[in-house]
């Protein structure tokens, strides 16, 4: 068993500092005391769930392009679908390797990827394609890669709260590009806050009573 000279305690398991002043201890580790806890999701089902998102979203890509013209003010846009599928598989992945301030880290994927895509527009001549197509379909992306998220990962109630709030914060980006008129087609906008709507009331259902009672016992209500 390990020991710890500066805390002058002995440390059981595979630890290699002291888990109280991290100092470095001596003696033998011993076996580990506590069971190894397995993920209570799987992967593969995460990951296989995602690719057919995905194949839905190109799909549908495919479809809506068959309906326009292929200048840049008709269709050619929309095929910035594949930064938002890319922008799904990065938010989905980042939540299976660390299940720890994922919504943190989508908020960055998705003010990084808007930030690119209105300065590539910017350096084009401001053809304005970056809030008519990229950011919202990236942040319809977002919202659906959170929606395997909570459904698949079996993530803790109080993180339901947070990824509630920002479903809600990036179906109002598009909307805001609305208000001021921002856009040269609405339709991009309307379907990311439409997504957006759906997913709240889909994590409602599933979870809303659980949601409620959290909220209740953090303001006292």
């Amino acid at each position: 068993m390990s020991r710890c000279a500066a805390c002058s305690v002995t440390v059981e398991g595979a630890w290699t500092t002291c888990p109280l002043c991290t100092a470095p201890l001596t003696g033998a580790p011993s076996p580990d005391p506590l069971p190894r806890i397995p993920l209570s999701f799987s992967k593969r089902r995460v990951l296989q769930s995602l690719f057919f998102a995905s194949l839905a979203v190109i799909l549908a890509s495919f479809l809506v392009q068959l309906f326009f013209s292929r200048d840049l003010d008709g269709i050619g846009v929309w095929r910035s679908v594949w930064i938002g599928v890319t922008a799904m598989w990065l938010v989905v992945t980042m939540a299976v390797r660390k299940r720890r301030n994922v919504a943190k880290g989508t908020v960055y994927l998705v003010a990084l990827i808007g930030l690119v895509c209105v300065y590539w527009d910017y350096l084009g001549g401001w053809q304005r394609w970056s809030l008519t197509y990229a950011v919202p379909i990236v942040c319809a992306s977002a919202i659906i890669a959170l929606l395997i998220t909570v459904q698949l990962l079996r993530i803790d109630v109080t993180e339901h709260l947070v990824y509630s709030g920002l479903t809600v914060l990036l179906g109002l980006v598009p909307f805001v590009f609305l208000l001021f008129g921002w856009v040269t087609n609405p339709w991009a906008s309307w379907t990311c806050v439409l997504v957006s709507l759906l997913v709240l009331a889909d994590v409602q259902v599933l979870r809303g009573r659980e949601m409620r009672l959290e909220l209740a016992k953090r303001f006292h209500l």
